[in-house]
This record gives C-alpha cells, structure tokens and sequence, in this order.
C-alpha cells in the first residue's frame, strides 16, 4: 500500500546520544521483581541519563515498594524526583558499602545534580549499621535511615553498581507535587534539525499533531524522516486521502519513550501511534551491530542520528 513507501527513520526525535558502557534497563529486565521501578526509569526519562553517566549506583526497590509510591498517585514529574533521589552519583559496591569510612557517607544524588532541590534535599545518607546492615535515608528526612541495603543485584566496578533497598527514601523536597515542564514544541525542534517537510505536514494535519502532543507526558519516539527523503515522497503523499495522512504521519511516532540503547536490544514487531488505527502500520526493529534499522513490507530504514 502507498503509506507503508514513506522512507521511514532518518533520526530519532526526544533521544539522548548514550554511553554504551552499561544500560540500566537491560540490566533490570533480568530481574522481574523490579520491572515497575525499572518502567518508570523509562517513563521518567531518568534510563539514559543514567545510562550517560561513567560512575553511578542505581538504589533499586521492588515492585511491592513501587506499589507503595504509585498508590498516592504522584505526577510523572514528582516520580522522576523521587526516583532521582535513588541515584548515587558515586560508585558504591557491597564491599565499599560495608567499609564506609567513618561508618557513614553522605551520597549526592540525580535530584541534587538537577539544581531544583533545596539545601540538603538532594543527599542520601548512607550508614554501616554493622551486624550486616547498611541504612539509607534522604538528608532532608531527620537524619532517619528508613531503608536498608538488601542486595546487590549487579556491579561493573567502577562503572555502576545496582543494589536493592528495602524501601522508597521518603522526602518532603522530592515528593512534593512537581509542576510539569513547558511543552516541547515538536514542529519546531523537527524543523531545526533538518525534518522540516515532515514537520509541516505534521503542523497541517492538526488530528495527527495533536496525537503527538497527546503522548508527550507520557514518553514518545519520533522517528523523523530528514527533508529529501520526505521531499521525494510529497507527491504520492499530498494524493492520500485525509485519513491516510494522518496514518502515515502516525506511522513515525511511538507511544513510549525508547532510546536508541533500548532499541538496540529490542529487536521485534514495534507499535506505533498507527497501530491502533483503522489500518493497524506497525514495524520490525532489527539491529546489526552498531546499527538500527526499522523494516516494513516495503522497505527498511536505518537511524542515522539522535537529537533532543
């Protein structure tokens, strides 16, 4: 059919470039019992930050722990402020955890490297209890230790060091509501970064745009043809009918935020914001090495570079 000849991915939109040193969700995914803190890594874009950083430890919680935050229903933006505070900023092994100087640290976290915590807001506490134990507790909390070490799930010294906790670190600072940040303009960032045929398609089909727009809190993958590509397939484009241009146009976007690290390790059947639609366009992810390609029946496109 003619939507499914539209030369598909020139670049990822909504993309951090990442570090290959280590993935945090593949490194979750083997590991069912933290698959909600591990959604919510993605979800809150939080996954490539961490993914991007050379010296970390990832502060795990179980989904029954997860279940505990989600049940006061917190914004998607107070989620990534509360799971930011779960994100050492420092290498912390179960050797080192146990060996703390002094019996006790004071660990910088994601949430303090964002500049929107308060004083001491963005600090963990870590503490050797001995006996075996190690507490855990938010600096701004009183100085109370309200979690506790209880595994290692995964260490790359000195690269990053997954451990679990018992508990969610409570703070007043983090949990408090998070306003949501101004609304990316999708059109604009496209058309800066060289897809701005296809942003001004997208802008003339208003159903499609607002499809789009509608995903953005909760995570979305543009996959954004450049300007000749699009260019070339204006003719046949312009002779589909309303509907068929909306599909096509939704054919380009997934409802999930996926990195180009999480593709990477995906390979299968992808949906998009067409799947759903009258017509069902789905598409193959499939890599080859360092490259990722997405294939449909007609034709297969490969990802040429990240942005935004």
């Amino acid at each position: 059919m003619q939507l499914l000849r539209a030369v598909l991915a020139a670049a990822l939109l909504l993309l951090a470039t990442l570090s290959d040193a280590h993935n945090i969700t593949t490194i979750l995914s083997k590991h069912p019992e933290f698959s909600t803190f591990n959604h919510y890594l993605t979800l809150t874009h939080l996954a490539p930050e961490i993914n991007g950083k050379t010296t970390i430890t990832v502060c795990a919680v179980d989904n029954a722990a997860m279940s505990d935050l989600l049940s006061k229903h917190p914004s998607i933006y107070t989620i990534k402020n509360i799971l930011s505070l779960h994100v050492l900023l420092d290498y912390f092994g179960a050797k080192k955890l146990h060996q703390i100087t002094n019996g006790t640290a004071l660990a910088a976290t994601m949430y303090q490297a964002t500049g929107s915590a308060p004083g001491s807001a963005g600090f963990v506490n870590i503490t050797d209890l001995h006996g075996g134990k190690v507490g855990f507790g938010a600096e701004n909390n009183d100085g109370t230790l309200s979690s506790t070490f209880v595994k290692s799930v995964e260490e790359i010294p000195y690269n990053i060091s997954v451990i679990q906790i018992s508990k969610v670190l409570p703070s007043a600072a983090a949990e408090a509501p998070a306003p949501a940040p101004t609304q990316q303009n999708l059109t604009n960032i496209m058309s800066k970064h060289g897809c701005k045929v296809f942003a001004d398609a997208l802008s003339a089909q208003p159903d499609a745009l607002n499809t789009f727009n509608d995903n953005l809190d909760g995570g979305l993958t543009v996959f954004c043809p450049l300007d000749d590509a699009f260019k070339a397939f204006l003719p046949k484009f312009k002779n589909l009918t309303k509907s068929g241009k909306v599909a096509l146009l939704e054919f380009h976007g997934v409802p999930v935020y996926q990195s180009k690290a999480t593709l990477k390790s995906n390979n299968g059947l992808q949906n998009t914001l067409a799947t759903d639609g009258a017509n069902k366009f789905d598409f193959t992810v499939q890599n080859d090495g360092e490259d990722v390609t997405l294939k449909t029946k007609l034709t297969t496109a490969k990802i040429t570079d990240t942005f935004v």
